[in-house]
């Protein structure tokens, strides 16, 4: 016996995507974009990556808004950044208590709706690449969900909760974008690049019902977010050492691809976003006076929405986070034009 109850059956995400599918014309500029950015991970491309975003899409209005600015910036800097849209709608929690992210909640102000979730998530994803034209980057928190925005990402994130789990691994092994693994929450390099491993090989594994053969993923590659001592203290792991470390254990597995995003969020900043500004400059200059951390640092992950810090659900306040701190437009605007800057 199990103690659940069975809701109902969800429609299944060929249906979904049936439902709501993306212009021709669309996807073939996908693919031209798409292109670029995996040449950021195999070298032949020197453009540096942004993955940039709220903390948490919650609401379609307010995301669109910043996508839109978004779009404008990416033309001002296209000569040297490719921005990847972070359009994050399902999220992991510590305790398992909280704001799970628009596939839980399509409006945080009420009650669960997984139906209504798996819709408004196709629908926001899919406004998101059409009107600007940049495909988006989610975390890949629930391995089975991932077909239902399977042809509209363009890089995938697997968290720190998350990079150990075999499920995660084998079904980035069968993904075709970019697909970051984030150092786990107790900052272990090589449970991180264990997990790489896994998902540049090919498996077969159960998925969805289906005995499924995977190709490996050689746009696989490594996130550094920080991570949490035994006594709950953060650390960062960004610093011109942690990087140089990385780059001896990456180069020792002969992994293909080497290259890591640095998350300048989360326990890098202690979640004080306003560090993320300085944790950037730190990174380009750790690149400018090293080779080696040049040829394997290909961008960073910066937590901004359109006002800075976070609120509590219900609060109401256009634009600003109900997670975790982020930095408001006019702050990020202004990084990311240094970074370009800076390049």
């Amino acid at each position: 016996m199990m103690n659940m109850d069975f809701i109902r059956k969800l429609p299944i995400p060929q249906e979904i995507k049936a439902q709501f599918p993306i212009p021709e014309e669309v996807m073939k500029q996908k693919a031209k974009r798409d292109a670029e950015i995996a040449g950021v991970f195999t070298g032949e491309n020197d453009k540096f990556l942004l993955i940039i975003g709220p903390c948490s899409a919650d609401r379609e209005d307010s995301v669109m808004d910043y996508l839109n600015r978004l779009a404008r910036v990416q033309e001002r800097v296209k000569d040297k950044i490719l921005i990847v849209p972070r359009v994050y709608t399902n999220k992991p929690r510590t305790t398992g208590q909280g704001y799970k992210g628009m596939v839980h909640q399509p409006d945080p102000t009420k009650g669960e709706d997984m139906l209504e979730g798996l819709i408004s998530i196709r629908k926001l994803h899919t406004k998101a690449l059409t009107e600007t034209g940049m495909g988006c980057a989610d975390e890949m928190l629930y391995p089975e969900n991932h077909r239902y925005l399977s042809d509209i990402l363009s890089y995938v994130a697997v968290g720190a909760r998350s990079v150990e789990d075999q499920q995660h691994r084998l079904t980035a092994s069968g993904l075709t974008v970019p697909v970051g693994m984030k150092n786990p929450t107790s900052g272990d390099y090589s449970v991180m690049l264990n997990s790489i491993i896994a998902a540049q090989s090919e498996h077969t594994f159960l998925y969805r019902g289906w005995e499924a053969r995977s190709k490996g993923n050689p746009l696989t590659h490594a996130i550094l977010r920080g991570y949490v001592d035994k006594h709950g203290n953060t650390h960062p792991n960004y610093h011109y050492e942690d990087l140089i470390r990385l780059y001896e254990m990456y180069s020792a597995k002969e992994l293909a691809n080497m290259a890591v995003i640095i998350d300048a969020n989360h326990a890098n900043s202690g979640k004080q976003y306003m560090e993320q500004i300085r944790i950037c400059h730190e990174v380009l200059h750790s690149c400018r006076h090293n080779k080696d951390i040049k040829s394997i640092v290909k961008g960073f992950m910066i937590e901004s929405y359109i006002e800075d810090g976070c609120q509590k659900v219900g609060e109401g306040v256009y634009g600003k986070s109900i997670t975790d701190p982020c930095l408001g437009w006019e702050k990020s605007e202004r990084l990311i034009l240094d970074i370009a800057e800076e390049l």
